[in-house]
């Protein structure tokens, strides 16, 4: 959702240097992007043991000299890192107590002041900041080198001995159970798809997500299209690649649709609890199915009644959008 911002930051400074403090499972992520100069690894250990750990980085971002830390999190902890690290000019959304900390505390918006989609809450910080003139309100999600990346995830997948186009699958969703379609019904659209396109079937998960996928890809593998389970056996930057690679992608609201949405993939969302106005992947290669029913978006991590708003969507609706979508790329 930042990566918007991030451009348009580079675009209006194409000279200045832009570090990345980033979280080693995040940091693939901005690898490849033009307005990424440097990555400067952050991961220091959770609650106040780390605390340690944060002053070590925030004297090493002194010594670095750096003239703005731009914070597009809300967390406090950035801001404090920020302050502690002496930065001049601290930039961020007046929020989570952190004003104090903030040389540049911004208003968060108001409902209505920006468009619905997330993306466009960090082109808003800039905006205030007076960082950026403006921002067009259909700006896409986009990772660049996608090409390049697609390359290298065929050179993968050959690897695992899988040649030949790939449905990407992934049927979980970190933030809960409410936000999964049925595993069952991922597979069938899956192989509808596959059988249609001559193609193998790629199932992608974090290792938490392990047994969903295996869900996924033994009912595949039942239905004699050949598949195979990657949950937990990539690392971001491999899965990066291997998305760019898929000719279609089939997903929950989750990380992996984003990733695959801005790498241009032809990807294929299922919503129900959550609001994919703002939430959802970005541009036309991307199409969201979604069955309206009286409780979505009901944002909650689990249903508590029949889970209505994925047991009403069949596997064939999602082929026929896997499909259309696959006939205008």
């Amino acid at each position: 959702m930042s990566l918007p911002a991030l451009q348009a930051l580079r675009e209006q400074f194409p000279r200045a240097h832009i570090s990345i403090l980033a979280k080693p499972w995040v940091a693939g992520l901005y690898r490849r992007e033009p307005f990424c100069d440097e990555l400067i690894p952050y991961g220091p250990t959770k609650g106040w043991k780390g605390w340690g750990e944060r002053w070590a980085i925030a004297q090493d971002l002194r010594r670095r000299k750096f003239d703005c830390a731009v914070l597009l999190q809300n967390a406090f902890e950035a801001a404090a890192i920020a302050y502690l690290a002496g930065i001049p000019r601290r930039i961020g959304y007046n929020r989570d107590a952190r004003g104090s900390l903030l040389t540049h505390p911004i208003p968060v918006p108001k409902v209505g002041e920006t468009p619905t989609h997330q993306r466009f809450y960090y082109l808003e910080l800039l905006k205030r900041a007076k960082l950026i003139p403006g921002y067009a309100p259909d700006a896409s999600v986009r990772l660049f080198g996608a090409s390049e990346a697609a390359e290298e995830g065929r050179q993968l997948f050959s690897d695992f001995g899988i040649d030949g186009p790939v449905i990407g699958v992934s049927p979980g969703a970190a933030y809960g159970g409410a936000k999964r379609w049925i595993p069952e019904r991922f597979a069938a659209a899956a192989v509808q798809v596959s059988r249609n396109r001559r193609a193998s079937v790629a199932v992608f998960g974090s290792e938490q997500e392990r047994a969903i996928c295996e869900e996924v890809g033994s009912a595949a593998e039942a239905s004699g299209v050949t598949c195979m389970n990657f949950a937990g056996r990539t690392t971001l930057t491999q899965f990066i690649a291997m998305a760019a690679a898929c000719d279609v992608y089939l997903t929950n609201d989750s990380g992996p649709m984003h990733i695959a949405s801005a790498l241009g993939v032809p990807t294929v969302a299922v919503f129900g609890a959550t609001d994919a106005m703002a939430t959802g992947p970005t541009g036309s290669h991307s199409k969201v199915v979604c069955e309206p029913v009286e409780c979505s978006p009901c944002l909650l991590r689990e249903c508590p009644i029949d889970h209505r708003c994925m047991t009403r969507i069949p596997a064939e609706r999602v082929t026929q959008v896997a499909l259309q979508v696959l006939k205008k790329s």
